[in-house]
């Protein structure tokens, strides 16, 4: 608590002086208020971390209507300050309605000062985590400004640290000529990422030349890739292959791995030398063309078993690109559902919590597809859970034979909290969770918890 400033908003002296004594005994800065009016004046100055406030300022008043008011206004002034309240049993209820509301934290009268010091002592924590958090998003928002008023990021939505670090690395290598290997799952954003390289490459004016290797026949993939000649198998005809096509540009090899080994001995030739002979012929040709490749399998696991040259990857991996899974940077989820979806359309709260916990197998491909057709099917144009068609969270079996829901990761902890702006009940209700199995999973992964008050349910 040291150096931060706390209000006490209470009518009542003896509380007052006893929240001050030991509020400062913890380091803090502690400043008194007699009335919601008072208090609501010092908040408007600024300065304030956290808010304590009673629920009744006059005598024998018990509805907590008093701090009900206090509590909206406060809210409204300061949407992201934390309060806690102070509650006499008749005002257990409206307590616990305003935690669900958005109020941090609730105590009961008389409370035991050693959980009321770890309940102010936490949310302080919460609050400054939160703040770096908006920082560090605020900053990634303003590299990838940076970055897309320096170069053609051709369009690309995403807003975790994560994929920022691979669209930056792309665009530091894009005017080196030399090949770069770009790895990840299928549908997370490769063939984005070749695109970026190509568009800020000093190739760019040349042909941009893709081939997907993994959806041709294994027969027809050397012809693809380097030409045929008449007659060089049954019905083949004279043609150039992507090789030639690309001469002066840039050619995109996707799912490298599938190349056959002497297809990859032809292309390790290309790589070393630039010259090719077309299926059936004894010709040499020369180009000269920047490659880049993709693959979604381990090579370094093909290599062991013999199905892919080690030289060959060599010469592939001058640079590695490594694009991660959806699930690996959810700060992506809802900036892509938001592209995707159609005009005049929106994502209810609901809808988005759903699309935040679900685990993405298929990445931005799956995503886009379910925001396609959930804006062809749904009755209206207010997205809702049921118009996505996501299949239920998967759930383990306890020890007792009962479904046992599957708990969230660190990374899904801190981004609901930080769009809850740190406010438990809302994102225990996010996840799927109740107040106290929250806070149970953020104290066991070293996360800023509250431990008093209860689930609110």
């Amino acid at each position: 608590m040291q150096g931060r400033t706390l209000l006490v908003i209470d009518d009542n002296e003896a509380v007052r002086t006893a929240l001050d004594v030991l509020l400062t005994l913890e380091g803090a800065r502690v400043e008194l208020a007699t009335t919601p009016a008072e208090g609501l004046a010092r908040v408007a100055r600024g300065g304030i971390d956290l808010v304590i406030q009673d629920m009744n300022f006059t005598r024998e008043a018990t509805s907590g209507r008093e701090g009900i008011e206090l509590f909206r206004k406060l809210r409204a002034e300061r949407p992201g300050l934390p309060v806690v309240l102070l509650t006499a049993w008749t005002s257990l209820e409206t307590a616990v309605e305003l935690v669900k509301a958005g109020a941090a934290d609730y105590l009961a009268k008389p409370w035991d000062n050693a959980r009321l010091v770890t309940t102010v002592r936490n949310l302080l924590q919460l609050q400054a985590a939160l703040a770096a958090e908006r920082e560090r998003l605020a900053r990634i928002d303003h590299s990838r400004e940076e970055l897309a008023a320096r170069f053609d990021l051709r369009g690309v939505v995403y807003r975790s640290a994560a994929m920022h670090a691979v669209v930056q690395m792309a665009t530091q290598v894009a005017r080196a000529d030399v090949p770069v290997l770009i790895t990840g799952p299928n549908g997370a954003g490769k063939e984005i990422i070749a695109e970026i390289i190509q568009a800020n490459s000093s190739a760019r004016e040349g042909a941009f030349v893709r081939v997907n290797i993994g959806a041709l026949p294994s027969e027809l993939l050397e012809s693809e890739l380097f030409g045929a000649e008449s007659g060089a198998y049954t019905g083949a005809k004279a043609r150039e292959g992507r090789f030639e096509a690309a001469n002066g540009g840039t050619l995109f090899l996707d799912e490298i791995g599938n190349l056959s080994l002497n297809g990859q001995a032809k292309l390790l030739r290309v790589l070393q030398t630039g010259e090719f002979e077309r299926l059936g012929s004894s010709q040499t040709r020369r180009v000269r063309v920047r490659i880049l490749s993709a693959t979604n399998t381990p090579l370094a696991e093909a290599m062991r078993q013999g199905r892919f040259r080690e030289d060959l990857f060599y010469r592939l991996n001058v640079i590695e690109l490594h694009v991660p899974p959806l699930v690996d940077r959810r700060d992506d989820v809802l900036p892509l559902a938001q592209h995707f979806l159609e005009p005049g359309y929106e994502l209810a709260p609901e809808a988005e919590r759903a699309l935040v916990r679900h685990e993405w197998p298929g990445n931005v491909r799956e995503l886009r597809n379910v925001l396609r057709r959930a804006c062809l099917l749904a009755t209206s144009q207010r997205i809702v859970p049921a118009d996505l068609m996501l299949p239920a969270p998967t759930m383990s079996i306890a020890l007792d034979g009962t479904p046992a829901v599957r708990e969230p990761e660190r990374g899904e902890i801190e981004t609901a909290l930080a769009r809850h702006q740190g406010i438990v009940a809302r994102a225990a209700r996010e996840l799927g969770l109740t107040r106290q199995s929250l806070y149970r999973r953020m104290e066991k992964l070293g996360i800023a918890t509250t431990t008093g008050g209860s689930e609110g349910r």
